[in-house]
């Protein structure tokens, strides 16, 4: 796939990125977060609107508020409610007693958004698309730029670097698939991620992704026709070249593509752990509906669809 690098950005330096829009790159460098996350200061009349506001870290926020300098922060903005993008919400919010808009269920039991957000809401100058997949309450964002060209903050739904984990029960591989598919039929020219740098041709690197994934869905099928597998077995002969280090997210990818496979009917959980192929076509209930594998891990992923008003994605 299409993916690009940069080397490694300064820390704590506001960084341009596009007319009216600067980037600071957090110190969370690693294998799921690349060079960083980016947090976006986006131009918004007299203030700015801080989109991402990154990990936890005090110094982090100090250099986004450097970065505002002078110029008031009216809004803070959230892609999603994963610890590396918005761990650093409540000493932004505090420090600027600026809203939080995030989307209207949050990931966090322990958050609730000032400006609750659904698909096509809009707030500052950016429309929301509810993008699940990667998280139940994942948004980007289309913006305008001041000479009318339009792009999306694609948060981490569409990376310039790498794909994205679909981690159940937050992640969902149905709903990741309808999220591409959703960006698909747009039309914007360039994608800000939420780690890595811009990307300019965005749509090819969106068919990329869903062509991958859908390879993905079939290697699967193929495998799981020749005989029974468990998720940690079968991710391990298929990411065999895959980074040590993202062994666990390479069996959370396989586990979702299980977990849509079944919930189409495709195969069958029969034991903790196994999912397996069918002789003949199994028409299955949505994940959560009947107690399997002692009703845990289905249970898990039913209530958090059902928490982030998901449930119907999964039929």
């Amino acid at each position: 796939m299409p993916f690009l690098t940069e080397p490694e950005p300064l820390r704590g330096v506001p960084i341009f990125v596009l007319p009216g829009i600067r980037r600071v790159v957090a110190r969370n460098p690693g294998v799921m977060t690349y060079q960083g996350t980016n947090t976006y200061l986006i131009e918004a009349g007299d203030g700015l609107v801080v989109l991402d506001p990154g990990p936890r870290d005090d110094e982090h926020v100090r250099d986004v508020m450097a970065a505002a300098g002078s110029r008031p922060i009216s809004h803070i903005v959230l892609t999603h409610t994963h610890s590396d993008h918005w761990g650093a919400t409540a000493a932004l919010a505090q420090a600027t007693g600026a809203p939080v808009a995030a989307y209207k269920i949050s990931g966090k039991p322990e958050f609730k958004p000032d400006i609750a957000l659904d698909h096509f809401s809009t707030v500052a100058g950016l429309t929301a698309l509810h993008t699940p997949g990667h998280a139940a309450d994942h948004l980007c964002f289309e913006h305008f730029l001041p000479g009318g060209t339009k792009i999306l903050f694609s948060g981490d739904h569409v990376m310039s670097w790498s794909s994205a984990i679909v981690s159940p029960p937050d992640g969902d591989m149905l709903s990741y698939y309808r999220s591409l598919e959703l960006l698909l039929a747009r039309d914007e020219v360039f994608y800000l991620s939420g780690h890595g740098p811009l990307l300019a041709d965005p749509r090819a690197l969106v068919r990329e992704l869903l062509a991958h994934r859908q390879y993905r869905e079939r290697t699967i099928l193929a495998e799981l026709k020749q005989q029974d597998w468990g998720v940690a077995a079968l991710a391990a002969k298929l990411y065999n070249k895959t980074d040590p280090y993202l062994k666990v997210a390479a069996q959370r990818n396989v586990l979702a593509h299980m977990l849509k496979l079944k919930a189409e009917g495709c195969v069958e959980e029969h034991e903790p752990d196994t999912i397996h192929h069918p002789d003949a076509l199994l028409i299955t209930p949505p994940p959560g509906v009947r107690e399997e594998s002692n009703g845990q891990m289905m249970t898990l992923r039913a209530d958090a669809l059902r928490r982030f008003g998901l449930a119907g994605l999964a039929a």
